[in-house]
């Protein structure tokens, strides 16, 4: 391994990725709390996004807790529980590829409504647009790692928690150990390297709602429309829409439109 790849792609890269995530998020938090949002583009198109949704958000949430479990959870500690590396890696394989292509599926159809749906692609941003290329990439690279090494790579695929895994503790614990990474499996260090440029893009993109959970959704109070108090109406029974004058405090002279009582 060279000297560069050795100190920047798996040392300077990793904590330059976290710093930027982790500043970002705080920025964003303290200056664009309005703007802390996935900009919803349902009201564009609906009838894809039904069923794109649901299979990528799902499938990502799972291919997740796959790499939270693989690369943090030490090899030493699953043994010591009687799951023998076989198993694991069939344990790890078949769930994960499962995941894998809902969330491949589901991200196909996340492209094709954003970039072919004219009234989707014409409310898409260039931020969104490098904010798409850059997941994309790891999600792709990662399902290849998986077919060319797991799935068709022997028995036991490619050990990742052999070399992988220690780094990235290592990173953690701020105990650098790069060396690790020398024999990793290229489209590895590919798929590595794609998903630390995708953190440090992370807060300032739309992907930034995945950090908030509407925990106070479900016991938050109504919403009450009330008409401010003294104002009066006369409405005019028309058919179609018809302009009505309203009176009241602070409305004297103003039109609005609502729909009349006729058949």
């Amino acid at each position: 391994m060279t000297t560069f790849e050795q100190y920047f792609l798996w040392t300077a890269l990793p904590y330059a990725s976290f710093l930027l995530l982790i500043a970002g998020l705080v920025w964003r938090y303290r200056s664009d709390q309005y703007g802390w949002t996935s900009r919803s583009s349902q009201w564009n198109e609906s009838r894809i996004l039904r069923w794109s949704s649901p299979l990528f958000h799902f499938g990502i949430l799972f291919v997740a807790a796959g790499h939270v479990m693989g690369l943090l959870v030490p090899k030493d500690w699953t043994q010591a529980v009687g799951i023998p590396e076989h198993v694991y890696h069939l344990m790890a394989v078949i769930p994960g590829t499962a995941a894998g292509l809902m969330t491949l599926v589901g991200l196909g159809g996340l492209l094709y409504r954003r970039f072919v749906v004219t009234s989707v692609r014409l409310a898409t941003t260039t931020n969104d647009k490098i904010m798409y290329v850059l997941l994309v990439l790891p999600i792709c690279l990662g399902a290849w790692a998986t077919i060319s090494t797991q799935l068709f790579g022997g028995s036991h695929g490619y050990d990742y928690r052999e070399t992988i895994s220690p780094w990235l503790r290592s990173i953690l614990l701020l105990d650098p150990q790069p060396e690790l990474m020398a024999d990793v499996p290229l489209i590895f260090k590919l798929h590595i390297a794609a998903a630390l440029l995708l953190f440090a893009i992370w807060p300032f993109t739309r992907l930034v709602h995945v950090v908030s959970a509407p925990v106070g959704y479900v016991t938050r109070p109504y919403v009450v429309y009330r008409s401010r108090a003294g104002a009066t109406a006369t409405t005019v029974a028309h058919r179609g829409w018809t302009p009505v004058r309203t009176q009241g405090t602070g409305n004297q002279g103003a039109d609005d439109l609502t729909p009349s009582q006729g058949a």
